[in-house]
């Protein structure tokens, strides 16, 4: 097992990113989407982030595979929310446990600490240990969950939300 770098996204990572992303969208409540997403989506999912600003993409790699990604996104489209970003880690289920979130975290608010941020938010579908864990380790405290918010797998989810304060640009 080789050493993970953590880097910006290209778009030849794109399909692994969609295979991750996929293997939780057929398995898990960790994204209410239903039904696997088409290369064509993620495609125009990537073209979201950028090199520069606050909304980055950061992938994880090991042997030339990536193993991870994490992205910071818009929080909403209106202008008064242009300073927070809504930001999620997916790491593919052989890498679980092997530190892969943190460095992808790390990564990202290494990259956006410049930028003018003011609030990062996260969503988790619950319970979820280990992104909870992760979402703490990070300095992430929660703001409140919204009950039964999304149907999946024939039931309800609830999702847990967390905030975090991004150091200041002046």
């Amino acid at each position: 097992m080789g050493v993970v770098r953590f880097r910006p996204g290209r778009v030849e990572d794109v399909p692994a990113l969609a295979a991750i992303y996929n293997h939780y969208v057929r398995s898990s409540p960790a994204t209410f989407e239903i039904a696997p997403v088409s290369l064509d989506n993620r495609l125009a999912w990537f073209g979201h982030y950028a090199s520069i600003g606050p909304h980055r993409l950061f992938v994880a790699e090991r042997d030339g595979r990536a193993v991870g990604y994490a992205t910071s996104s818009p929080f909403h489209a209106r202008p008064a929310y242009s300073t927070s970003v809504e930001t999620s880690v997916y790491v593919a289920p052989d890498a679980l446990g092997q530190s892969v979130g943190s460095g992808l975290y790390a990564a990202l608010f290494a990259a956006i600490a410049g930028e003018d941020l003011h609030r990062a938010y996260a969503g988790m579908t619950l319970p979820n240990p280990g992104s909870y864990a992760l979402h703490r380790r990070f300095g992430f405290a929660e703001v409140g969950v919204y009950r039964d918010v999304g149907r999946k797998f024939d039931r309800y989810w609830d999702v847990q939300w967390f905030e975090k304060a991004l150091p200041h640009v002046s």
